[in-house]
């Protein structure tokens, strides 16, 4: 979530405790129609804000990186649907299919940005461990493809990636090709941008939440 999306939760939030307080202190005679716009209007603001806080509180974030458990399931109620949506928006599979993480920040917080080169580091073993597929997914600040020069918009257990000597596996994202190590190089814009990693038919360490993503360092 953006700090804008954030602050404007707060403004609508804001809104509609002052109209709630100045009813309940000065009230007044109002139309009907009046009154159920006005209350339609604070219902649904005080739903939007619930659901921002609730999202929050379920999310997981360790080294920059945004998880939920529990994504997609039937047996999900209303409000944890609409809390998912405020950072999952879009269709999901339930977390036996896939888990989803993404982060905009690098390990010391500061937001991604092709104005600087990173290293993502998965140490030897320490790849999403899974039962199909994993990768990595490049996307603008609005979350949308990067236009680069190979037409690569993501890399994973399938592009062939080189390991280094250890067995551990670095991929680098940013804008200009590392050179000597194309293989592993995933493509970043000059603006801002964030991360997706999707791990599809997930083992048991990433289900009960055993398994750490490593995080985004920045190398220049």
């Amino acid at each position: 979530m953006s700090k804008a999306y954030f602050y404007y939760a707060i403004l609508i939030g804001a809104v509609c405790v002052y109209f709630l307080i100045h009813t309940a202190i000065f009230p007044q005679n109002m139309l009907l129609r009046n009154a159920i716009i006005q209350g339609a209007l604070i219902g649904f603001g005080l739903a939007f804000v619930s659901a921002q806080i609730y999202a929050r509180a379920k999310a997981t974030k360790v080294n920059g990186w945004i998880t939920m458990y529990g994504l997609g399931r039937s047996s999900n109620g209303m409000f944890l649907r609409a809390a998912h949506a405020q950072l999952f928006p879009g269709p999901v599979n339930t977390p036996e299919e896939a888990i989803y993480w993404w982060t905009n920040s690098d390990s010391a917080g500061h937001a991604l940005t092709g104005a600087h080169d990173y290293v993502l580091h998965f140490p030897t073993g320490g790849l999403p461990p899974n039962k199909a597929f994993w990768s990595i997914t490049m996307g603008d600040a609005k979350n949308r493809y990067v236009a680069n020069p190979i037409n690569l918009y993501s890399v994973s257990d399938r592009s062939g990636l080189a390991q280094n000597r250890d067995g551990s596996v670095d991929i680098y994202i940013q804008k200009a090709a590392p050179m000597e190590k194309e293989a592993n190089w995933l493509p970043a814009p000059s603006e801002k941008f964030i991360l997706w990693l999707r791990v599809y038919i997930p083992c048991e360490a990433v289900l009960k939440g055993q398994y750490t993503v490593p995080p985004v360092a920045k190398a220049r």
